[in-house]
This record gives C-alpha cells, sequence and structure tokens, in this order.
C-alpha cells in the first residue's frame, strides 16, 4: 500500500497556520464516520463473510477488497482497518498546513512510540518478526517499511543498534538503557526510557505560547497524566523505597506533578488514591469505576477509564476554535477510536462473542 509520507505532505501541503480549508474537509471526513447504530447492527452478525458484506459500503471497503484477495478471514479485515487509518491520517497530514503539521508531528509520535515499544516488548518475548508486525500502527515519522525492518532485527540489542545506525534519536534512550536491561532483564528500563524520551521531547516542542500549540500541550499533557496515575495504582502495596518509585514518573503532565506521583505511589489503599484526588479532573473519574474495582479486583479497570477519558478529551479538544487545531485532534483521535472498536468487533465475532461483552469492550465517545 503506498501512502504519503510526512517529507511528501510537507512539500504538497499550503503554508502558514490558516486552519480554514483543512478544518473543512476534516469535518466532511468526521461526517463519515461510523454510527452506534452502525455497531450495534454488526455485533448481531455471525461470521467474518457477514462483516465483510456490512463493511464494504463504508469508507473500509477499498481497503477491506484489496485485502481480502488473500483470504477472506479476520486477520485479513484487520490488516485493511490499519491499512485505512494509516492512510486517513496521512491524507490529513498533507493537507494541513506547515504549523499543524508541525504539532501533528509531535503529537503523532506517540504511535512511533506505542510502535518501538511493541517491537522491543517483542523481542524481549522471543516473538517472531509477523507476530510483531501484525501488532503496527504506522502512523507516525516511522514509516511500515522501517518499522517491519526493527521487527525483523535480531534480539533487542539489534533493534537498537539499527536505531543508532540510522540516526534516529529514539536509540540514544535505549543505549543509556541498555546496560541495565542487559544485567536484570527488566523491559520496564527501556519502556521508561523511551516515555520519558518521547514525551520531554514532545514538550519541549510545544512550549510555544500559540493558541494551538498550547492545546495541542494540553492534550499531551493528559497523556502523561493518564499514564503516571495508571503507574501509581499498579504501585498500589508495591512497598517500593521513594527513590525506586521515582524511576517510574514521567514528567510532563499538567496536574500529576512528581511530589502528586511520589505521594500516590506510597499509598497501599485504592480509596487513599480516590480521596487524594477527588479534586482533580481524575478524581470522579476514578470514583465511577470503583465498584467495578471491587467486583473484578483487576486494576484494568481504571486503565480502561483512563483510556476513555483521553479519547474524550481529544473529542472535546476540537470544540474550543473552530479554526485551530482542536478540530483535526479531535477527529484523528475519533479516527483511531473508531478502528480501534471495530478490530474490537471483529475480532469478536471471530470467536464468536457474546455481542454484550463485545460493547462492554468498545469505547463510546
Amino acid at each position: 500500500m503506498s501512502a504519503t509520507t510526512p517529507a511528501q505532505a510537507r512539500r504538497m501541503g499550503p503554508s502558514g497556520r490558516d486552519y480554514g480549508y483543512a478544518n473543512a474537509r476534516v469535518r466532511g471526513m468526521r461526517s463519515r464516520l461510523l454510527s452506534q447504530a452502525f455497531f450495534d447492527e454488526l455485533m448481531t452478525v455471525h461470521d467474518i463473510a457477514a462483516v465483510i458484506q456490512h463493511i464494504m459500503p463504508t469508507e473500509y471497503g477499498p481497503d477491506v477488497e484489496g485485502r481480502i484477495l488473500h483470504g477472506r478471514n479476520a486477520a485479513q479485515i484487520d490488516e485493511a482497518l490499519k491499512d485505512n487509518m494509516v492512510r486517513t491520517f496521512r491524507k490529513v497530514y498533507a493537507f494541513s498546513n506547515d504549523e499543524a503539521r508541525d504539532l501533528l508531528t509531535v503529537l503523532l509520535g506517540r504511535w512511533d512510540l506505542f510502535n518501538l515499544k511493541t517491537i522491543i516488548r517483542g523481542k524481549h518475548l522471543n516473538l517472531d518478526a509477523a507476530e510483531i508486525i501484525d501488532s503496527l500502527i504506522t502512523v507516525g515519522q516511522l514509516s511500515s517499511v522501517d518499522a517491519e525492518e526493527l521487527a525483523r532485527q535480531q534480539g533487542v540489542k539489534g533493534v537498537v543498534d539499527t536505531l543508532a545506525t540510522w540516526g534516529l534519536p529514539f536509540a540514544v534512550p535505549l543505549r543509556d538503557a541498555l546496560p541495565g536491561y542487559n544485567e536484570a532483564s527488566d523491559l520496564s528500563l527501556l519502556e521508561l526510557a523511551l516515555d520519558r524520551y518521547y514525551y520531554g521531547w514532545a514538550s519541549a516542542r510545544l512550549a510555544s505560547r500559540r493558541e494551538n500549540a498550547r492545546a495541542a500541550r494540553t492534550f499531551l499533557g493528559v497523556q502523561v497524566d493518564t499514564m503516571n496515575l495508571l503507574t501509581c495504582l499498579r504501585l498500589l502495596n508495591s512497598n517500593l523505597e521513594p527513590s525506586e518509585a521515582a524511576r517510574f514518573f514521567v514528567p510532563g503532565g499538567l496536574r500529576v506533578s512528581e511530589s502528586l506521583f511520589m505521594e500516590l505511589a506510597a499509598m497501599s489503599d485504592v480509596d487513599e488514591v480516590f480521596n487524594r484526588l477527588k479534586r482533580t479532573p481524575y478524581g470522579r473519574l476514578l470514583e465511577d469505576v470503583a465498584v467495578k474495582f471491587i467486583e473484578k479486583g483487576s486494576i484494568s479497570v481504571f486503565e480502561r477509564a483512563l483510556e476513555d477519558f483521553l479519547f474524550r478529551r481529544a473529542y472535546s479538544t476540537g470544540k474550543g476554535d473552530p479554526l485551530g487545531i482542536g478540530v483535526v485532534i479531535s477527529y484523528l483521535w475519533a479516527k483511531a477510536n473508531e478502528v480501534t472498536n471495530l478490530r474490537i468487533v471483529i475480532k469478536g465475532v471471530s470467536v464468536g462473542m457474546p455481542a454484550d461483552r463485545m460493547r462492554e469492550e468498545l469505547i463510546v465517545v
């Protein structure tokens, strides 16, 4: 599949900071997002053939048509959905203005981070390249060709050495963390190094006082906050020394400072965390899922709630300035959410999952 690369987009896209043209196109694209009624109907079908029949008339039809030549199965439909997402993101990037492309380069780096962590995690677990590649979504600066090449390297060191050979900045934090990883076989050392590098770089790139940079910086800060909060919840009852807990903190958030992180990480009870966060935007969010946590006893309910919150914040970003970057951010994250939901339903149908169970897994914004 061919796609417009960021470098090509920079040559093709409009200059300046006028968002009128791009936002008008994005609104048109947003109107073609799938309705809840579509998902409700899709969850009632019983096989992949019916899934294909439902999806073909939608925006995903051309991508599905190309993929099913290789097999009419859930795996090929999943690849088609990822193809569509990559193509859509590249398209928006291409018709955006100079400032928007700069801001999107930073925010879409989140997917470069995701892909690198996926590759390194796969190498740590000795997964084969094909299995790793199946999990990649290359909508950032890292192309599908480069990501697949990294996935084919021998071991974690091979990935890091290749990044260094290519001169990519992600290689620097990974090389620094590699000796510790080799000694302890602790994957978190590499993942934390990547997180700190990306979010530090992104925060610096979005430090401008311009309104659109501030909007993008706010959304980035929410991402960091949700990540740090989830880490705190995972550290409950861990009895870590403060110095050890501190290494898990990622700077760059809006409300979760390092001091608050350390305070939360030292707690031993979820109720303590709720009480401390009551006056923050995250207090009500966590309180609402407390009952589910008690029922299931799993941190995954908080992970899901924080993920929902992040998508809702992305959606609300587009409600501020109708002629700013928020409209684009809102659409791209809504598109990513739609693809995620479709992948959940298609996997559910393929394994015979009940519709009610699939519905619980969807992120509805």
